[in-house]
């Protein structure tokens, strides 16, 4: 695959905490079951061989199901384990030395907080912002303040690739940020923490769906 054909529709970050003792890979072949195409694993502290445990059994899993899996962070796990690319946050390695290291086919993903960052994102190589948060959210410590819908759009109209908006994103307020223009959700509790992951999933991406339907009508 090429790195133009991932979809970040319903974008699942993981948090095995939010699990309850649930096993990381039935929730995550449930959530790409239910229509997640692009799956972030964040591993905050976890043993780098660990780390690279995981991803690998990750890519075994949701590959043959058409989803794409990009690495938190770790540059050395994602090219350990065959990833399909990485997402930054601002204190993380410069996208530049990541796109360097992992190529051009690569998927690489940055955190944007606010307007400056977004600004400062313009001309850098990378494939989609992760804009937030849009709602205050507990699944982060180092979130900073919300952003709202009206931070969001203004981040939309500053980015030069796609963006996906996180923070807090649930069913109840997900066609609400769709509305705004983003190119997907990116969620963590909303699957993560869900009862029924596949679901809770489906559920959004129906969300997702029919926001792109309504965006293709209009055209």
């Amino acid at each position: 695959m090429s790195r133009a054909d991932f979809d970040p529709g319903l974008y699942l970050v993981t948090d095995r905490t939010a699990l309850s003792g649930r096993d990381l890979f039935d929730v995550v072949g449930r959530a790409v079951a239910g229509g997640a195409r692009l799956v972030q694993l964040r591993e905050k502290n976890t043993a780098t061989r660990e780390f690279v445990e995981l991803a690998r059994g990750l890519l075994a899993l949701v590959r043959p199901l058409g989803a794409r899996l990009v690495v938190n962070d770790r540059v050395d796990v994602a090219l350990a384990a065959g990833a399909d690319g990485v997402h930054v946050g601002q204190d993380d390695m410069h996208p530049v030395d990541v796109r360097a290291l992992l190529g051009p086919k690569a998927i690489v993903g940055l955190s944007v907080t606010g307007e400056d960052e977004t600004r400062a994102a313009r001309g850098l190589p990378v494939d989609y912002l992760g804009a937030g948060p849009i709602f205050a959210t507990a699944t982060k410590a180092d979130a900073g303040a919300p952003q709202g819908l009206d931070g969001l759009v203004r981040m939309l109209a500053l980015a030069e690739v796609p963006v996906v908006a996180i923070g807090a994103v649930t069913p109840a307020n997900a066609a609400a940020v769709m509305a705004t223009g983003v190119a997907g959700l990116a969620v963590v509790s909303a699957i993560c923490a869900a009862a029924d992951p596949q679901a809770a999933a489906r559920e959004l991406r129906a969300i997702v769906d029919a926001a792109r339907s309504g965006r293709a009508a209009r055209a």
